[in-house]
This record gives structure tokens, sequence and C-alpha cells, in this order.
């Protein structure tokens, strides 16, 4: 299962429609929700928005790596910020990866089949 994290429900559409029908899905719109689902369901890989009300996708990665249960998620951080500050967060705490928005449908499969 991919569990999509992301508080615009445009982009999980777009991110879905990407997906296809290659899996199962489960979405969250923020990061609490996010953390139940992923201690609930353990999802085989996550792709998580940074920017979200409340948690953010940062801490929620920090969280996921921290717990032995989970610290084998692979992470997928999906942002509208390019930025080198960024990515480098985003690589200290464990994310597998860090793409920037709009994604590129592609890759975005090929990132996944990668890390799955």
């Amino acid at each position: 299962m991919i569990l999509i994290v992301d508080d615009a429900p445009a982009n999980i559409d777009v991110l879905i429609a990407a997906i296809g029908d290659i899996d199962d899905i489960a979405v969250a719109l923020d990061g609490e929700e996010a953390l139940s689902i992923i201690e609930e369901e353990k999802p085989d890989l996550v792709l998580l928005d940074i920017i979200m009300p409340g948690i953010d996708g940062f801490e929620v990665c920090s969280r996921i790596k921290k717990n032995p249960e989970t610290s084998g998620i692979p992470v997928i951080f999906l942002s509208g910020n390019d930025s080198p500050e960024e990515k480098l967060k985003g690589a200290q705490l464990g994310a597998a990866d860090y793409m920037t928005k709009p994604v590129d449908s592609e890759l975005l499969l090929s990132k996944i089949k990668q890390y799955r």
C-alpha cells in the first residue's frame, strides 16, 4: 500500500492519477492522520508533502524514522520547494528521495518501483 500525504486534495488527485492502478492507495490530509495510518497499516511507501498545517512533513518523516516498527518504510518527499536546504534536510531525516512538484508521472512511477 502507498500512503499519499498532502493537505491539498487537488495534489492528491494528481498523484492518484499518476500512480494509476498499480497498488492500493491510502490518503491522509495532514500529519496526524498520516501517523495514525502508518502505525496501523504499515504502508510500503509514503509520498509525503512537506508544508502542511499542524505537523509538517519533516516532523512526520522524523517520527517514522525514529520508530523501530516503521523506520524501514521509504519516504519520498514531494514539495513545491526546490531548495538545496530542504533536500538536504530530507536526506538527513532519512527520506529515500525528494521530488519537486509538479511531479513527472513517469519518474514518480520509476521511483515507486525502486523503493517498494
